[in-house]
């Protein structure tokens, strides 16, 4: 494991249509840096895996449903959703290209090979607020995880996503009685009520205990139908 004195190795550094991304080791973890911005790393992933198991609870026994990820990060919540039997498909959209291909050619192919291999999954390389709105695939259940937060995006545009008008776009992708979860630092009631605002019933969160600090929560809410 890392300590506080170890310098991080940066293994790659790029600029990209949002800005600089960079992967760094630190010790035996990896990091993802956006824009001078820690996002994650690899030393847990509870968090990421915990998005997608309460997305897969909250929906009802349909056969096979199929899981919309934003956001590859370091790989945590695809590896867990593809090892999941239950999913019948597994489609992540990531912007960043660096990111894919970390997890192609890179170090982060160690979280997700096997999941990168499975069929049932399938990387799209796209701002995921504009592939809402232009896709005409639909999913039972949408996982965001792109940002630390409603309140706390990577970038300036991505607040769009968790206005009114960017959940409704998302529930437009969500089959009747889909399940929305989204991944934040923090709780957040203001974001509660944009969910109700935007047409979701069933709103509700769920807190995900850390060892320090506030926990993190899961946002769910259920597309009606």
């Amino acid at each position: 494991m890392a300590t506080p004195y170890d310098i991080p190795e940066v293994l790659d550094r790029r600029e990209g249509p949002y800005g600089e991304v960079v992967l760094r080791r630190h010790g035996e973890l990896l990091q993802i840096i956006a824009n001078g911005c820690f996002l994650m790393d690899t030393s847990d992933g509870r968090s990421e895996r915990l998005l997608v198991d309460a997305a897969r609870d909250a929906l009802d026994a349909r056969p096979e449903p199929t899981v919309l990820i934003g956001g590859l990060g370091v790989g945590f919540s695809l590896a867990h959703a593809a090892a999941d039997p239950r999913w019948g498909g597994v489609t992540v959209v990531e912007r960043e290209r660096a990111v894919i291909d970390w997890h192609r050619d890179g170090p982060l192919a160690a979280v997700s090979a096997p999941a990168l291999a499975d069929p049932r999954t399938t990387i799209v390389e796209a701002d995921l607020l504009d592939y809402v709105n232009e896709t005409c695939d639909t999913f039972d259940a949408v996982c965001l995880d792109i940002d630390n937060g409603p309140g706390w995006t990577v970038t300036e545009g991505n607040g769009n996503l968790y206005s009114t008008t960017g959940l409704a776009s998302c529930a437009r992708v969500l089959r009747p009685g889909g399940v929305l979860a989204v991944w934040s630092a923090q709780p957040s009631p203001e974001f509660e009520g944009t969910l109700g605002n935007a047409g979701f019933q069933q709103v509700r969160t769920e807190e995900i205990p850390v060892a320090r600090g506030v926990p993190d929560v899961v946002h769910l809410a259920v597309r009606p139908g």
